[in-house]
């Protein structure tokens, strides 16, 4: 038998001028980034291969240490970009080689909802019509407003149209066949059989396999090591050796970003609740305080990055932590989902989801809550947290972000009300001592990532969680209804809103217990 096993170098060799390039990865976690790394150094070397489309169901790479997509963002090489969510970071980093070939137009650069680009996968390789979904309508996907291009150059090349089908209005994605998969995995055998041992989720990896073999193409797998046939158990093998062309070893591959190995993640042990650190006592803490007391115990809960992120330390600190299961969209299911680099991986877990199933559950709306985050609110109560003109990087994209909320029954959003506002923090209330540099609610967002106007037309129920009110999106637009003891509410909402928030008639007071340095006793 041949060996599968080869050089960097060799597989980059590989690929051909014009390739579609499928890659998976989540930011740092599982990123087959020896591989990447390898691509771009023979384009630099040879000038090939040349006009490549990449595709990229979660970010590949991140600002941090893991170049990922940034290894291959040439002028030359990348012709097109289609991403569910691209490396993001602080302004005060360097904006990413990606970024700037998207903000200056030097690549044809999409943003589709990571769910969305899974089912792509799946439907191109059972050579169905493409995809048909209600997901992303009237949303930056829809093509009525941006559909899903970041730049002049992709609005040229259309990747996405309305359809009408059995008197209803659909989106639909047609086919993008990929020539060349490249996925990770923790080891595989002389046969290509790939297990996930020390990985923090399976991620699409199978999928996206699938999908080049059923079209002839290459499927390379970066993996840490190699072992002899017959040494791995069947039921550990995520994908058959049969969908894998070629294998690249790279033993210091990094579990995700500044983590070599952690076994909790990997799910090898089960860390003590107590081993995890408390949320940082501030105005953040109490914005995902209030939050976490719009759970029931028993829910199923989604979760998303920023403040909603620190909800299950919540929990955690209320001694709830397995009231509740968390699932997001990498796949990983209950347990504690982690912060920082590590977002995206969880530790103590039940289950690991591959995401592509992951969003199928997501799409339909199965679980009982969402904990998101926004950037900006407009008057119909419509969110982005996918485009920022003036510093673009320092969003990643959607993400999961439209599948999530597609048909989520419940969408519990969290913010601060204002950009840089000074806020004089006790246990009796909040005072804003300074204004903001400016309002995150505004009269129309830049990208609608959420839709204000069909969540009131499907029923769905929208909190936005701020430091100073509980606001709630109402067939008269945006209300708030509970205030924080402190907050001035002429000044500090209707004023510092423009208007665009309105009190409520009798409004309440946030619960005082919010604010305290000290546990919140959590009634669930």
């Amino acid at each position: 038998m041949a060996s599968k096993v080869v050089t960097a170098k060799e597989a980059a060799g590989r690929i051909g001028d014009e390739a579609v390039v499928t890659v998976s990865s989540s930011s740092g976690l599982g990123c087959p980034d020896k591989v990447l790394q390898a691509i771009g150094d023979r384009f630099d070397r040879e000038g090939h291969p040349r006009a490549i489309t990449t595709l990229h169901p979660i970010a590949a790479g991140d600002m941090y240490g893991i170049k990922g997509i940034d290894h291959i963002a040439k002028d030359g090489m990348l012709s097109a970009i289609i991403a569910g969510s691209y490396p993001s970071g602080p302004s005060s980093m360097p904006m990413p080689q990606i970024w700037q070939m998207l903000v200056e137009d030097r690549v044809a650069a999409y943003n589709v909802p990571s769910g969305i680009l899974f089912d792509m996968h799946r439907d191109v390789a059972a050579r169905r019509p493409g995809v048909l979904t209600k997901v992303g309508l009237d949303t930056f996907v829809d093509p009525l407003r941006q559909g899903c291009a970041m730049n002049a150059a992709a609005m040229q090349r259309p990747i996405v149209s309305r359809v009408e089908l059995g008197g209803d209005t659909w989106l639909h994605f047609p086919n993008i066949v990929p020539d060349v998969a490249i996925i990770r995995a923790t080891t595989a055998d002389e046969r290509g059989n790939l297990t996930y041992e020390h990985e923090g989720a399976y991620l699409g990896g199978l999928e996206q396999a699938i999908a080049v073999r059923n079209h002839g193409g290459l499927v390379i797998a970066q993996v840490k090591r190699v072992t002899a046939c017959g040494s791995l158990r069947p039921h550990d093998v995520r994908v058959p050796g049969h969908l894998v062309d070629l294998i690249v070893v790279d033993p210091d591959q990094l579990q995700t970003t500044e983590t070599e190995y952690d076994p909790a993640i990997a799910g090898e042990i089960m860390r003590p609740w107590s081993s995890f650190t408390l949320a940082e006592h501030g105005v953040e803490k109490i914005v995902a305080r209030r939050a976490a007391m719009e759970l029931k115990t028993g829910q199923t809960a989604n979760l998303g990055f920023g403040i909603s992120a620190m909800v299950p330390r919540i929990l955690l600190e209320a001694g709830k932590e397995q009231a509740v299961t968390w699932a997001i969209e990498q796949g990983a299911t209950g347990g504690m989902p982690l912060t920082g680099f590590a977002f995206g991986c969880a530790s103590n877990a039940d289950a690991y989801v591959p995401s592509p199933q992951q969003f199928t559950y997501f799409q339909g709306g199965g679980f009982d809550v969402s904990f998101l985050s926004f950037l900006e609110i407009d008057l119909e109560g419509n969110v982005n947290v996918s485009k920022l003109g003036k510093k673009p990087y320092l969003t990643a994209g959607c993400g999961g972000f439209v599948d999530i909320t597609a048909n989520a029954r419940k969408i519990v959003f969290s913010g601060l009300f204002e950009a840089g506002a000074t806020l004089d923090l006790s246990d009796d209330g909040l005072t804003v001592t300074a204004p903001g540099k400016f309002t995150k609610l505004v009269d129309e967002v830049e990208h609608v990532t959420f839709s204000g106007r069909r969540a009131r037309e499907t029923g769905q129920e929208v909190i936005y969680i701020t430091e100073r009110c509980v606001i709630r999106l109402t067939e008269d637009g945006l209300v708030a209804t509970e205030i924080m003891p402190g907050i001035n509410p002429a000044r500090d909402i209707i004023d510092a809103s423009h208007g665009r928030v309105r009190v409520a008639d009798n409004p309440v007071e946030m619960p005082r217990a919010l604010l305290a340095d000290a546990p919140l006793e959590l009634n669930l």
